[in-house]
């Protein structure tokens, strides 16, 4: 049967039919007492900070309870400009608590009986309000949705799904939600997650997920609001270990670090991929060089390198036990040396294990001299004696990972051993192109070293590992980088997002199959996200006739918006042009980004200084101005109500992946794009083209 129109309110009580408007004032006189009992929570968590700051039982105690109680107050905190809740849900049947009726929020909000007003939007139940439909109404008889403007609630509509009613993709509010123009960080879309969605954010803890979702589909809010929910399910296995969020770069992690902190999650640490190693960078390479550091067969070459330094035994060791002295020759060490390296200990543990064996062997050699057992004191000081550090020195060396690497990078000799069979000579020549500093402590270390000088780390000492690790734009990862990440991965659990399209580094990937190997997960669920949600079906037309240049198998994203508009002008002065286009979007609300290619950033922000428009930086996302200027090298991720484009064939040329970059900087735009060129348009891009 067709579906009933849905139930819906204006903004105000004023102008809409009398049920309707009780209903919708009663619903407005619910959110005031779930903000009371909200605030409630929070006097009553902030009592127990005040008592329990001193309470703990030793220093380690005290400060770990003051720490839970803090978070847990900072959990509580209402954002007045958001309503609590956005939905809510009439049962056919009562559940275990009798209750028919749930209100679905950002969190659990109870009443001094601890009688649940508003449910967490992770909690069982809600699941049924992202996927319950007439076909599969889960349960629900009646899914209700609100509209809300500054906090407060503007409007409801109902479907009676027992009926056969649902609006899906036709819902006002819905549309409403997804189109409303944005200024500042992204916002949570707890609101409007779709079915789809909800599958991927609900997944397991134990399931990693590879995303290939087109621009405006959603992929970086799936990300992390599968952050968030795994939290919820899986809070003391998560609080322990941690979940680690990465992007490219820190406009983007800037642009999305208010999402899960206001989901009531503050325990993910948020950073750039090149923020990833504990390594100061100063240097930069050429891009081919680059390219080769971040290269796979880097891992085999610096294995190898660190590895070689242990070597046989050349001297005995003695050690004295009262007036005797105990020997073990060359043969004997490198038996236990073997031994050592047979268990695959990382390089730091395999010292430290050596030095154990050795000694003990030593000890076995005096109990079976002497009659008796030396005591621990014996033991702890051989262990530190100058023999066997010496010894231990001459056959497993300490050694610092930049002091490796640079040892490998300025000596023809240790690069040809640890390369042979891996690199060309070739390779090796470029490898070492740069002339290197007098000592490791004063190179200036590249992104690309940073990453070779983690992987060297890595196999001296595990890093810190995380329950779960979400990466943003991951098509861009390197082998190294993937690498870096995967050795963090505790157990294997990752939300990998990432278009193959937008792929603009030298190393981007071509296949999502050999990315998710370098982490560790070639086993990894791939789930394609095609429906725009964001990007006007207008701008993504055009941003798709890129594609098929970009020589790769991907799906093409769809929109389901038909709003929006497109403006593609040829103009004498882009500068001048961009700074009209700017003043008039001024006068709109929403956000604008002014995208540019990188050369023509200076010569755009004097322009609009001197025009009198002040804007922000890319990595200044949540700064006080509407407008915004990107370089189009950090356009990624990042979405603006109005984009205005500069030089598309600029954008093309100053990038070895030009093509893709401009396919990243025309989706950029959530409501209106303007393309200011006065170079001629690359070809895929020429008539015939959207409004002139």
């Amino acid at each position: 049967m067709d579906a009933a129109p849905p139930r819906s309110s204006g903004s105000t009580t004023s102008d809409i039919p009398g049920e309707l408007a009780e209903e919708l004032a009663a619903e407005r006189r619910y959110l005031a007492s779930a903000r009371d009992a909200l605030r409630r929570m929070r006097e009553r968590a902030e009592k127990m900070l005040d008592v329990g700051a001193g309470v703990g039982g030793d220093a380690y105690a005290s400060e770990r309870l003051g720490f839970t109680l803090t978070r847990r107050v900072a959990q509580l905190s209402d954002q007045s400009d958001v309503p609590l809740f956005f939905g809510r849900l009439e049962l056919a049947d009562a559940i275990d608590d009798g209750s028919t009726r749930y209100y679905v929020g950002r969190r659990h909000v109870t009443d001094e009986e601890s009688h649940p007003l508003v449910l967490d939007w992770r909690a069982p139940v809600s699941r049924a309000f992202y996927r319950a439909s007439p076909r599969e109404p889960l349960g629900v008889a009646v899914r209700r949705r609100f509209g809300s403007s500054g906090g407060a609630l503007t409007s409801l509509e109902d479907e009676h799904l027992d009926r056969g009613e649902e609006t899906g993709a036709a819902s006002r509010i819905l549309t409403d939600e997804i189109e409303r123009p944005r200024v500042g960080p992204m916002r949570d879309i707890v609101a409007t997650i779709q079915p789809e969605q909800d599958e991927l954010v609900r997944a397991d803890l134990s399931v990693s997920l590879c995303v290939q979702g087109g621009p405006g589909t959603g992929k970086t809010a799936v990300g992390l609001h599968r952050a968030a929910y795994l939290f919820y399910t899986h809070r003391q296995r998560l609080e322990r270990a941690g979940v680690l969020v990465v992007g490219p770069n820190r406009a983007l992690i800037q642009y999305v670090s208010n999402v899960l902190p206001a989901l009531g999650e503050l325990d993910a640490e948020q950073i750039s991929i090149d923020e990833l190693p504990a390594v100061a960078v100063q240097g930069v390479d050429e891009p081919d060089v680059a390219a080769l550091k971040h290269d796979a067969r880097m891992a085999s070459v610096l294995h190898r390198a660190l590895w070689s330094l242990v070597v046989p035994a050349r001297e005995p060791l003695t050690v004295p036990y009262g007036s005797a002295r105990h020997t073990l020759g060359p043969a004997a060490l490198d038996r236990v040396v073997e031994e050592v390296l047979e268990s695959a200990p990382t390089y730091a543990a395999g010292r430290d294990r050596l030095r154990a064996r050795v000694v003990a062997r030593l000890q076995r050699q005096v109990e079976s001299r002497h009659a008796e057992a030396p005591s621990e004191t014996w033991f702890r000081s051989t262990s530190r004696s100058r023999p066997v550090t010496r010894f231990l020195d001459a056959v497993w060396p300490t050694v610092a990972p930049e002091q490796l690497l640079h040892r490998l990078l300025s000596d023809p000799a240790v690069l040809a051993a640890a390369a042979e069979g891996v690199l060309t000579d070739e390779e090796q020549r470029l490898l070492q192109s740069r002339v290197p500093a007098r000592t490791y402590r004063r190179e200036r270390w590249s992104s690309a070293d940073a990453f070779l000088i983690d992987e060297v780390a890595g196999l001296v000492e595990r890093p810190r590992g995380y329950s779960h690790i979400v990466a943003d734009e991951a098509q861009d990862l390197s082998a190294m980088q993937c690498r870096a990440l995967a050795r963090r991965s505790v157990h294997g659990s990752l939300t990998v997002l990432g278009d193959l399209a937008q792929g603009t580094t030298p190393w981007a990937a071509r296949s999502w199959h050999d990315t998710m190997t370098h982490l560790g997960r070639p086993d990894a669920a791939l789930v394609p996200l095609t429906t725009g949600f964001r990007v006007p079906s207008v701008v993504m037309d055009l941003a798709n006739r890129l594609v098929p240049e970009l020589g790769l198998d991907v799906p093409l994203a769809t929109s389901l918006r038909h709003d929006g508009s497109l403006r593609v002008c040829r103009v004498h002065d882009v500068v001048a042009a961009a700074v009209d286009e700017c003043r008039s979007a001024l006068a709109r609300e929403g956000s604008i980004g002014l995208v540019a290619p990188d050369s023509l950033v200076d010569d755009v922000a004097a322009a609009l200084a001197a025009a009198g428009l002040a804007w922000n930086h890319a990595d200044d996302l949540a700064g006080e101005h509407p407008l915004t200027v990107v370089p189009a090298t950090l356009a990624k991720g990042l979405e603006f109500d109005t984009v205005v484009a500069l030089e598309p064939a600029r954008v093309v040329a100053e990038e070895r992946r030009g093509l893709n970059r401009l396919y990243v900087v025309l989706t950029r735009a959530v409501s209106d794009l303007v393309v200011l060129h006065r170079d001629p348009l690359p070809p895929a891009l020429e008539e015939p083209a959207a409004a002139r």
